[in-house]
């Protein structure tokens, strides 16, 4: 493991993300932006007075080149991209361009044994299962669980009330992973028929005078629905960061998707990562459960907000936090070189320059736009991606060309 436990990396996740050593990682919680279409601030007055976002999307937040190392090497990934662009518009496939090198980097660094839980709500919530279907497999995909907030309603016309989240569960192993069954109080107690095990078959006890034994059950196993109050501002825990989860959402992932602690007050359990670390409630949770922890947080508002809670909520000064602004280095580095063909294809979104229509990576060629017998220099500005159809017609003429050749033969265009 190349980053050390109780560290907070100030800076875009991405590089941070890529210098994490692969298979290192025990369990990883997201709760990342929604493309919510907002701007989010914390108020004035607050702790988290400064810590602010947009959550709105556009190409000019992701890098051309994603795109294209996406369609070179995932090409179901990439479909699901367009798909996304077809059906709800650029800003919503420019938010999973920005995702998917994160989520292809998450699934790297996570162990065998370990989960991802992905914190999401229905705005992209379908998009975002394709996604993780492709980069962790489908098979892998454990649970959809609803976070039902009950103490905050948001209504709207004509439509039921919104109080509810997804945490999307996936593990890297489905026969490898680590998982604590959780049980949890019952609102009021049942009574039940006790159950034991003769001969192999499961029948009712029955006590001395031959009837049914029954017991009173106050608990029961966690489902799939987790009925968890939003943070409220007279707790203890609340900061005014603006999209704040409750420290039991987290501590209830983290008991049971990483390992405990060897004994009681050692911190040296499993180890949990945050990306998008936010006001730090993942790492509160990591402490107070004896785990390990890193987080990553664009906003140095973050290391602030840590250690406030630290010494209001565990009650000590956190003396030993490392700040890093640089990516750790990897022991199994590999080189990365920017190829010219991702970043075309990234600009071009996919489509031929010529006949405009959507190709698939390998279907596309990179083409002077001024022919270097005219000119022309290899610069990427004077370059384009073509589909073999069109690079054929063009050869080593203009665009002017090659359109007007185009206008003359519709019929001639690939399906």
């Amino acid at each position: 493991m190349n980053i050390q436990n109780r560290t907070m990396f100030t800076a875009d996740n991405l590089p941070i993300l890529r210098g994490i050593d692969s298979e290192s990682v025990d369990l990883i919680y997201l709760d990342p932006p929604f493309n919510s279409k907002k701007q989010w601030s914390a108020p004035i007055g607050s702790k988290a007075a400064g810590a602010a976002f947009k959550d709105t999307w556009t190409y000019d937040d992701v890098d051309d080149a994603w795109l294209g190392e996406i369609a070179r090497t995932n090409e179901p990934l990439h479909e699901i991209i367009h798909a996304a662009r077809l059906t709800g518009g650029k800003p919503n496939a420019a938010y999973l361009i920005y995702m998917a090198p994160r989520l292809i980097e998450m699934h790297r660094v996570l162990k065998g044994t370990g989960s991802i839980y992905l914190h999401c709500d229905p705005t992209m919530s379908h998009s975002l299962k394709l996604m993780m279907d492709s980069i962790f497999g489908a098979a892998k995909f454990r649970n959809e669980i609803v976070w039902h907030y009950y103490n905050k309603f948001s209504a709207g016309k004509r439509v039921f009330g919104r109080n509810y989240d997804q945490i999307l569960f996936y593990v890297k192993d489905t026969k490898n992973y680590l998982y604590n069954p959780l049980r949890e109080l019952r609102d009021k107690p049942v009574r039940q028929l006790v159950r034991e095990n003769i001969g192999g078959v499961l029948k009712n006890k029955r006590g001395t005078d031959g009837k049914v034994v029954y017991r009173t059950a106050t608990d029961k196993k966690v489902d799939a629905v987790w009925r968890i109050p939003c943070v409220q501002p007279a707790s203890k825990h609340y900061t005014g960061y603006p999209t704040q989860k409750p420290i039991d959402l987290l501590k209830r992932i983290i008991e049971a998707s990483s390992a405990m602690p060897s004994k009681a007050g050692k911190h040296d359990g499993g180890f949990v990562l945050d990306p998008f670390a936010g006001c730090a409630t993942t790492a509160i949770a990591a402490e107070l459960l004896g785990r390990r922890w890193a987080g990553v947080d664009v906003s140095a508002k973050a290391v602030e907000l840590v250690r406030h809670r630290y010494q209001r909520e565990i009650g000590m000064l956190l003396s030993d936090l490392k700040v890093r602004t640089t990516p750790p280095k990897r022991s199994d580095a590999v080189k990365r070189s920017r190829n010219i063909k991702d970043i075309l294809f990234g600009r071009q979104q996919g489509y031929c320059a010529g006949c405009k229509h959507f190709m698939q990576y390998q279907h596309l060629e990179v083409d002077h736009i001024v022919p270097r017998s005219k000119g022309g220099q290899d610069d990427d500005s004077n370059l384009q991606l073509l589909c073999g159809h069109c690079n054929r017609i063009k050869g080593n003429r203009t665009m002017a060309y090659l359109l007007s050749e185009l206008k003359k033969v519709p019929s001639s265009k690939p399906d």
